[in-house]
């Protein structure tokens, strides 16, 4: 299995550790031809405006699209990467984004670099709890139906999944606790790449 992590902007080097720790295959893309033969894509955290521009000037924002459209690609939004999955971004409605996941967010929601924070998160599916990490993060304003809460902070979603599209709000590759990416994996492995 290949996954690929959106390296235009951002932590792509941390997740790109994190899938080799697990033995796979881990590829940065930065073009339309980067994305062959991938069952998933990370999109990682950083400046989601720029992430955004540059997902749209360098032609990856219409081929991740249409893949996804096809159901031959998993995607997972982490932080900023959540702002990009995202169809609705009510303050800032024009930024360039993905928009297939049916959530609502809001850009670092919780505050400044100096607002970060540490959380124990009970994640479905998990034995015991998932230490994150919250980095200006944003906050999942809704939800639409089709779409499955699988953690929360505060009764608030910070992971959620649709089909084999994931976003979460926090850092799950900082830490050296895998499971949330396993997680993403799993889902992978149901997808024929194109």
């Amino acid at each position: 299995m290949k996954i690929g992590v959106m390296a235009i902007q951002g932590d792509f080097r941390e997740h790109k550790q994190m899938l080799r720790s697990l033995g796979v295959e881990a590829v940065e893309v930065r073009l339309p031809r980067d994305l062959e033969g991938l069952s998933g894509l990370i999109v990682p955290g950083g400046e989601s405006t720029t992430i955004g521009m540059l997902a749209r000037e360098y032609g990856l924002e219409g081929a991740v699209r249409e893949r996804v459209r096809q159901g031959s690609l998993a995607v997972w939004g982490t932080c900023a990467g959540a702002i990009w999955l995202a169809k609705e971004i009510p303050e800032f409605p024009d930024q360039p984004r993905l928009a297939a996941l049916n959530i609502a967010v809001q850009r670092n929601a919780y505050g400044r670099q100096v607002d970060s924070f540490e959380e124990d998160l009970e994640i479905v599916g998990f034995d015991r709890p998932f230490h994150a990490f919250f980095i200006r993060a944003p906050r999942i304003l809704s939800v639409g139906e089709d779409v499955r809460i699988l953690a929360k902070h505060n009764e608030e979603a910070v992971l959620v999944q649709s089909g084999g599209l994931f976003a979460g709000t926090f850092h799950p590759e900082l830490g050296g606790d895998a499971r949330v990416h396993q997680l993403f994996l799993s889902e992978c492995r149901n997808i024929s790449p194109a």
